[in-house]
């Protein structure tokens, strides 16, 4: 079994490369959807976070309004690294359990989605690491148009995640998403076969 960690920065087409590498016989564990899932009214992590942040973070269900604490997060780095120390460790050990669940029912490969791969120190769960990579033009496009989002918005979140050269740095794949939908398909089959094969050295 291989352990794919795909990352990439916010609207550089990370998701779209989890359904073509689903779509090729993947198993994908959505790093963000979990964290949905750990934000749960009266979870650890809920708990964890109301002391740190308040309960001006709350909606009227008792529910996290993730908007609200995204405009905190996004503008003070000392509190996207409170956040982050709190969610991270949670998610780790619920994406290893998944991994060990898929692992013993023999898939072949397991693809992590998360935004914050590198940045959270998740490398030990992965053989290896993919990237996307989009030109800061295209991004702030993408992102608008499915957000509503405005650009000083856009490019805060933008600035507060690592840097794309950074992130290759670490890449054994780079997927560059400044493409058509076909080509950047070409080039996920491609790292795909190399996978394969060396799955059956």
């Amino acid at each position: 079994m291989i352990a794919i960690g795909l990352t990439g920065g916010i609207g550089t087409g990370k998701t779209t490369v989890a359904k073509i590498l689903k779509s090729l016989g993947a198993m994908v564990i959505d790093a963000d959807k979990l964290g949905h899932d750990v934000l749960q009214p009266f979870s650890p992590v809920w708990h964890e976070l109301v002391a740190a942040f308040g309960s001006g973070i709350l909606n009227t269900n008792s529910e996290i309004d993730r908007g609200r604490l995204g405009e905190i997060v996004f503008n003070d780095s000392e509190a996207l690294k409170l956040i982050d120390k709190i969610m991270h460790p949670h998610l780790y050990n619920i994406i290893e359990t998944e991994i060990e669940n898929y692992r013993q029912h023999n898939e072949m490969v397991i693809v992590i989605e998360a935004a914050a791969f590198i940045e959270a120190n998740w490398m030990p769960l992965a053989d290896e690491v993919w990237v996307t990579i989009a030109s800061e033009s295209n991004v702030i496009n993408r992102v608008a148009r499915r957000s509503g989002l405005n650009e000083e918005q856009i490019q805060a979140r933008i600035h507060s995640q690592m840097a794309p050269g950074e992130r290759v740095k670490h890449a054994h794949a780079v997927i560059d998403t400044d493409c058509s939908l076909e080509e950047v398909q070409k080039q996920v089959e491609t790292h795909w076969q190399r996978l394969l094969n060396s799955l059956k050295k």
